[in-house]
């Protein structure tokens, strides 16, 4: 439910809620930059980002699961994905 609220020019705004606003203003600009600091990390090109590869085919190791083409393990009982 939104309510519409009306000002007037002659009405003085109290105290409190000028330094709760000036507080809010400040607290949410030290977020704002603080946040900016968590997403500023470059992202890591796909081509370095770690390839995952099922083999299940005639002659391969059943299971098998590499990892940027190293055998990392096998997937026991799994003949497929």
């Amino acid at each position: 439910m939104t309510k519409t609220m009306h000002w007037s020019a002659g009405v003085p705004v109290p105290t409190w809620r000028l330094v709760a606003a000036a507080m809010l203003r400040g607290a949410s600009g030290l977020l704002a930059h603080w946040a900016s600091g968590l997403v500023s990390s470059p992202a890591r090109p796909l081509a370095e980002l770690p390839r995952l590869e099922f083999h299940a085919e005639a002659g391969a190791p059943e299971g098998a699961l590499y990892q940027d083409g190293e055998l990392v393990g096998w997937i026991p009982g799994v003949t497929r994905l």
